[in-house]
């Protein structure tokens, strides 16, 4: 068993000097098991079973609000029995967002729980995916973390352990289909990886920070990177200590961590100097602030892992939220019998204070688990939850669903939780590792939310990724209180008929193009002189190759454009 850290311990020791026995004895218990969750090569690699007589296509869900499809396949698309995969985890290209790229542990054989860095690539805004296989055959890795750069280069941080626990940054130029040899980022367990995509000093920036107490620089453990991923810096001390958390960039290229803190509330530390490569780190403040709960571990829904990671973004838009910073975390309550719920806080000072913390998932009861939280903000100021839910399952099963809600008033209210899969078990398929993993991951834009995730809807424990397009009321709702132009497009994703609903304030010529990637017009819908009014346009779409594409409707020199997803 792994010794509790010293500074954890004194801690313990001191707290019970001064704590009733009982609230101590908590504290302590909650820290060792807290510190049992790091990564080791507990078995040998097994090559795959190759058992072809299992073999059954890749698992695919459509429906008007999501699109899922599994992406550890193989060449023909099938799924590929007797192998695992979780812990995913999501970077999209910006200057091409129909290439996305996701990582994951992957276990080529259930039989052993030696784990490798796999990695699937898509060029066709996630409709098929390529599953090379993993980046290094045969070599220890875990807790993949992914991101991109402004030039479309993708970073693969990952995980490994010979004694000591160290991280490699791998970095691929040509869309995911190859990798460099990696470099050295000092690292730990559990690390967490993002790079600054705005455009002041520090774009470009790469940063990256862990657990302390299994860091390859303990008691340091954050590095950054200023020239893109030549060289990462000496570690240095993050204020607060947090752990199982992740990172954000503000608008003005502000960065912020979250995590649970030693006192099991969370701690969101700020620096306003990480994006100078010309001077040192150093830390504005952190601040620990009441989530209603804790971020737990060894439960029954998932015993030898998380019940998911804190997750921080911050408002970029150029609307009444910019700068807003949020964050969203799984949490099992300090005052109830909840297991977990999805809790959600902000801060609109900069992160010195926060709000009360407020439940995302709507269920009635307080005997089930909401896992698994995970929480990405759209360019137009859209927030995007979605979670693992057991609230439909019989009493006393753990069989869960994804579920999602969005809000567009910077938090202060959420949607109606949406179911948007089957439910399914999550202990199937387990690869001599009791948990599906410790965190998913999703990246927004304003079309909609990308996310990589685990499930086992086909028997097994695999990786999908999932397009998820908020339900709105109706197009006319959206529009009582603008006088810009609206577009919907229903329903999108799109099989072969969809559609185009918008409304015209004033007579004038009015033209809609379809458009691709590359900027052009692939089909004209609409092109003429039209009223006022809401106006409608059915739109056949079974020649349309799959693929990412714009609706572009201009009426006099007021113009909208929306995003359109083709699927197969």
């Amino acid at each position: 068993m792994n010794k509790l850290p010293i500074r954890l311990s004194a801690l313990a020791i001191l707290l019970l000097s001064w704590l009733p026995l009982s609230y101590a004895q908590e504290l302590h218990d909650k820290a060792i098991r807290a510190f049992r969750q790091n990564e080791v090569p507990d078995n040998p690699y097994m090559p795959p079973s190759n058992n072809q007589i299992l073999q059954k296509p890749g698992y695919r869900f459509i429906n008007s609000s999501v699109f899922t499809t599994q992406v550890n396949v193989d060449v023909n698309g099938n799924n590929i029995p007797g192998d695992a995969a979780n812990e995913p985890s999501i970077a999209i290209n910006p200057g091409n967002p129909a290439n996305m790229l996701i990582g994951w542990r992957q276990f080529d054989n259930i039989n052993s729980n030696f784990r490798q860095a796999g990695y699937g690539y898509t060029n066709d805004a996630g409709q098929s995916w390529t599953f090379p296989g993993v980046i290094e055959q045969g070599i220890f890795r875990s807790d993949p973390v992914l991101d991109s750069d402004l030039e479309g280069n993708f970073y693969y941080n990952s995980l490994t352990y010979d004694g000591l626990y160290t991280c490699q940054v791998f970095q691929s130029d040509d869309g995911g289909m190859s990798w460099d040899n990696g470099t050295g980022a000092r690292g730990g367990d559990k690390q967490w990886m993002v790079i600054d995509k705005g455009e002041g000093i520090g774009t470009g920036n790469i940063y990256s920070f862990w657990t302390s107490d299994y860091s390859s620089c303990f008691p340091e453990f954050f590095t950054r990177s200023t020239d893109g991923g030549s060289f990462y810096e000496s570690c240095v001390l993050v204020p607060g200590y947090p752990r199982w958390g992740t990172m954000a960039v503000g608008p003005d290229g502000e960065l912020y961590i979250v995590g649970q803190s030693e006192w099991s509330s969370l701690v969101v530390a700020k620096s306003t100097t990480a994006k100078d490569p010309g001077a040192p780190v150093s830390w504005d403040f952190s601040v620990d602030f009441a989530m209603d709960g804790y971020l737990n571990f060894q439960t029954a829904v998932n015993p030898a892992g998380l019940l998911g990671q804190a997750y921080i973004d911050v408002d970029r838009s150029q609307g009444a939220g910019r700068g807003n910073v949020y964050v969203l975390a799984s949490m099992t309550s300090n005052t109830s019998s909840d297991p977990a719920d999805v809790m959600f806080a902000k801060s609109i000072d900069g992160g010195v204070t926060w709000s009360d913390p407020m439940r995302v998932n709507d269920d009635p009861q307080n005997d089930k688990y909401q896992w698994f939280g995970t929480m990405s903000v759209a360019p137009d100021g859209r927030l995007d939850a979605v979670w693992l839910d057991n609230r439909d399952a019989p009493q006393g099963s753990l069989f869960s669903a994804l579920y999602y809600a969005y809000s567009d008033d910077q938090g202060e209210t959420w949607s109606i939780n949406e179911k948007l899969s089957d439910a399914f078990d999550p202990h199937l398929g387990w690869p001599q590792q009791d948990k599906m993993g410790d965190y998913f991951d999703m990246e927004s834009d304003n079309e909609g939310a990308h996310l990589a995730w685990a499930n086992t809807l086909n028997g097994e424990q695999d990786v999908y990724y999932s397009h998820i397009t908020p339900t709105y009321i109706g197009i006319e709702d959206a529009t009582q209180t603008t006088n810009s132009l609206s577009l919907s497009c229903y329903p999108n994703p799109v099989v072969s008929r969809t559609t185009f609903r918008y409304i015209v304030q004033d007579e004038g010529f009015t033209k809609m193009d379809l458009i691709n990637l590359y900027g052009q017009v692939v089909e004209n819908l609409v092109k003429g002189i039209q009223k006022p009014g809401m106006h409608t346009v059915n739109f056949d779409a079974e020649k349309l190759r799959a693929g990412y594409y714009y609706a572009s409707l201009t009426v006099g020199n007021k113009k909208s454009v929306i995003g359109v997803v083709k699927i197969k």
